[in-house]
């Protein structure tokens, strides 16, 4: 029983039955090995359940088309086709603050000249966020924008991502 639980992933199930063979085998002198290795399955279900969870709740990577106002990056990409980043605690040294996220009207994709022209707000979107930043030359603009074929899957924004050359600790917003 111990095994067969072991091997679906009902751990506790498992473990308990273990205990449970491991003992009867004592008495009937036979399945001691099953009972070991469903305790043994037991252990891994439950240490891959851990490791699991672990990982999930410390990922800090967000899907480039989901960053908001205010989060900041650990690294700014370098690729022309970005789909996901790291993000940080501004609290701690990053490369970049996004500072705007502009969305383009729903309909069919309005052709690169469309994007061109909202990319283009950027600057005075920086200007908004953080005055300050227009006049720091270690501030550029790194920006993220929708394809013809993101535009299909959704992605109708143009992220404004103000990068900081050395990373900074802190928000630029001012």
């Amino acid at each position: 029983m111990s095994l067969i639980f072991g091997i679906i992933g009902g751990a506790v199930i498992a473990l308990v039955c273990g205990i449970v063979g491991v003992r009867k085998a004592k008495q009937y002198g036979s399945g001691r090995g099953m009972a070991i290795a469903g305790i043994v399955l037991s252990v891994l279900w439950a240490v891959a359940a851990v490791v699991i969870t672990v990982v999930a709740l410390n990922d800090d990577t967000r899907t480039a088309t989901d960053l908001e106002v205010g989060d900041c990056l650990a690294e700014i990409p370098d690729s022309d086709r970005v789909v996901n980043v790291t993000l940080i605690s501004c609290d701690e040294p990053h490369a970049g603050e996004v500072f705007a996220v502009l969305t383009l009207p729903d309909g069919p994709f309005p052709g690169q000249d469309a994007v061109d022209a909202h990319h283009r707000k950027c600057g005075p979107e920086l200007q908004r966020y953080s005055p300050q930043s227009v006049t720091d030359e270690s501030v550029r603009l790194y920006v993220l924008n929708p394809t013809a074929e993101t535009w299909a899957d959704g992605d109708h924004t143009v992220t404004c991502i103000a990068t900081l050359d050395p990373p900074r600790t802190g928000s630029l917003r001012g």
